[in-house]
């Protein structure tokens, strides 16, 4: 599993304080922790007004450059604030975290792949791309599947590999859809046959929105999203049950050589 650390966000209401506040040291503390914790790549959303939000992510960034090397995805609606962004990091950042970051994200929404393919196509640079366009995010798996694969050919014409998309087929809330999670994973299904080399991604959270005891909900669907060919999500590393669910699926699904990753991560204090 790649695991995109999700705590450094702004609409998290504890990270939105210390961003106010403009307490390093927490944002510090959280970037660290989700380092030691096996994060892949740190999720940088500053999460404020349009008007401030260049200056915060400046901030974030800076922050976060200053105590972990971990490589970094930078997470924003306005595409045009992730190129700047994306600028900034190759001028402040060296090593892995100038090489081996991500984009968050792109889809077929009018512009936003013509504007972020372009700044990654002669990089290392990975991207999630979201499976929802200029008519709102789809329900059904077969127009997941058409939506990817233009993604897919786009990045192909700027030089990107389909193994540097990290495709997010876009989970609807249970509360509001029964058939949330069987979209999701028919979604994967279908887009893994005719684009084995994507990966697959998703913000766990999201199918949990309105329901009570929401991380019983988020582990079980983590574990079911991985049976179906999940191989990435943007999820809180810190969370020792999100951990235990992860590593426990892995050995159950047979990607865990004699459980030895289960075992490491159990002897080093990470669950239970």
């Amino acid at each position: 599993m790649i695991i995109i650390g999700e705590k450094i966000n702004g609409f998290i209401p504890r990270t939105l304080q210390a961003i106010n506040a403009k307490d390093a040291e927490y944002i510090k503390k959280v970037a660290i922790g989700q380092t030691e914790n096996g994060a892949n790549y740190i999720d940088i959303c500053a999460g404020v007004a349009p008007e401030i939000e260049k200056e915060t992510l400046i901030w974030l960034i800076d922050t976060v450059l200053s105590v972990v090397d971990t490589p970094l995805c930078l997470d924003s609606s306005d595409p045009q604030m992730l190129v700047d962004m994306f600028y900034y990091v190759q001028e402040k950042a060296t090593g892995r975290q100038k090489d081996e970051g991500m984009i968050n994200s792109v889809s077929m929404e009018e512009g936003k792949c013509e504007v972020i393919f372009p700044i990654i196509a002669d990089t290392q640079w990975n991207v999630v791309a979201l499976t929802c366009n200029n008519d709102g995010i789809p329900d059904d798996p077969p127009t997941k599947l058409a939506i990817a694969t233009q993604m897919v050919e786009l990045a192909a014409t700027y030089g990107i590999s389909a193994d540097r998309l990290f495709i997010d087929p876009l989970v609807t809330t249970l509360a509001t859809k029964g058939e949330s999670l069987q979209n999701f994973t028919e979604g994967i299904a279908l887009i893994k046959a005719e684009h084995p080399a994507v990966h697959f991604t998703s913000g766990l959270s999201n199918i949990s929105f309105g329901m009570p005891f929401r991380k019983v909900i988020n582990t079980q669907f983590l574990c079911l999203a991985m049976a179906a060919g999940m191989d990435s999500a943007i999820m809180d590393p810190l969370s020792r049950d999100m951990l235990a669910t992860m590593f426990a699926t892995e050995a159950l699904l047979g990607n865990d050589e004699y459980c030895m990753e289960y075992l490491s991560a159990y002897r080093e204090g990470l669950f239970g």
